[in-house]
């Protein structure tokens, strides 16, 4: 190799390991085009009605806004006054298991007396203490983590809004870092990708909506508490496939516990089948309908994303997958191995070279019978003495 290919296999070299170590700004990045593009395409819409864009822009802001405090006041107040009740009720709880270890021991008596092991509920307590002290220590790293998640998440809509307000700018910026005569051709990927993404975001609100809407439903016939809130969660974890439902499921099993473990089981069952509803029929039908994604490929980048970006990438890992997916059609399939052409005369090459090579070794080897009748277009570089050019 040359000087200059060496320097060009290390600078890509660097450029590689750069990013590998500003990945999570630039998902982060990533985030705020995808929030940008979903309210972009909210004020083009109000750009119909003859608004301006400035205008259009900031009414499609306060709504993101109002989304988000609606969202806080259903969610973090009823939960968190739930989760007082909760450590209020956990005293009584550890006396009533108290009480029933106590009736066990009472009951049986004799040799099956003997082999119950002798619980006692203060040793127990006492053998959880350094967990509970590990739990403690860890609360300082537990409010530093809270804290980064705050900031990212204001980093994400100050570029948001930084984007939304200029788009063409950034665009264009981007476009420039391909060369002269593949910069039209990336303003039709762009424009493939915001199409991809804001259908995108059209069916996962059409699922959110659907789950939210079932999940209050059941949770509002079995009486469970904060069912707006149980449900607003339950759409709102929808977001992550196969793993956000499993998740959501956790807050209403708890709360229902504390009435009767059978309203808890009730509950677990209500999810199960708005689960199995979600995945195999709803899912599968509206991304069919917005985004062409196959569910094997769905899993298989959510592994992937989730392992090289963390939680981040695994929340990030559809929208990334459709960006990916139209990426792959349009550069590696259509602009590259689609127009991978062989020339004829090095495919009649290779067929001598092979039939050669047969009859050397004594095999007689039968030529296909379209093969003498193909007839190679080469270019003829002699004027045609025709009527016009005489």
């Amino acid at each position: 190799m040359k000087l200059g290919q060496w320097m060009g296999l290390l600078a890509l070299i660097a450029s590689c390991y750069i990013l590998w170590q500003i990945r999570q700004a630039l998902l982060l990045l990533f985030a705020a085009v995808v929030l940008a593009t979903a309210l972009n395409r909210l004020a083009r819409y109000l750009q119909k009605f003859g608004l301006k864009r400035s205008i259009a822009v900031l009414l499609s802001v306060s709504f993101l806004v109002l989304i988000f405090v609606g969202l806080f006041l259903i969610i973090v107040p009823p939960f968190a006054e739930q989760f007082q009740q909760l450590t209020q009720r956990g005293p009584q709880g550890i006396a009533k298991l108290n009480e029933w270890i106590d009736q066990i021991e009472s009951r049986f008596s004799g040799q099956i007396g003997q082999r119950l092991p002798n619980l006692d509920i203060n040793d127990i307590i006492q053998q959880l203490q350094p967990l509970f002290n590990q739990l403690v220590g860890g609360a300082g790293a537990f409010v530093g983590n809270t804290l980064g998640v705050i900031l990212s998440f204001l980093l994400v809509i100050v570029l948001t809004l930084m984007t939304l307000a200029d788009p063409l700018s950034y665009r264009k910026g981007f476009t420039q870092l391909f060369p002269s005569f593949y910069r039209r051709r990336i303003e039709g990927i762009l424009d493939e990708c915001e199409i991809a993404l804001g259908r995108w975001v059209i069916g996962a609100l059409i699922s959110m909506s659907v789950i939210t809407f079932l999940s209050l439903i059941g949770l509002s016939v079995l009486q469970v508490p904060l069912a707006l809130a149980h449900a607003v969660l339950a759409g709102l974890l929808n977001l992550i496939p196969n793993i956000g439902p499993g998740l959501s499921v956790i807050p209403p099993v708890t709360i229902a516990l504390l009435d009767s473990p059978l309203k808890s089981g009730f509950v677990f069952i209500l999810y199960f089948l708005i689960q199995q509803f979600e995945s195999n029929l709803l899912t599968p039908y509206v991304m069919a309908q917005q985004v062409a994604l196959l569910p094997a490929v769905t899993l298989i980048a959510q592994v992937f994303f989730a392992t090289f970006f963390g939680f981040l990438g695994l929340l990030l890992a559809l929208p990334l997958t459709v960006v990916a997916q139209v990426w792959v059609r349009e550069v590696l399939i259509k602009d590259i191995l689609n127009q991978w052409h062989t020339n004829p005369r090095h495919l009649a090459a290779i067929d001598t070279a092979i039939h050669e090579e047969y009859e050397s070794i004594g095999v007689t080897h039968s030529k296909p019978e379209s093969l003498p009748e193909q007839k190679l277009e080469l270019p003829n570089n002699t004027e045609s003495h025709t009527p016009e050019n005489q």
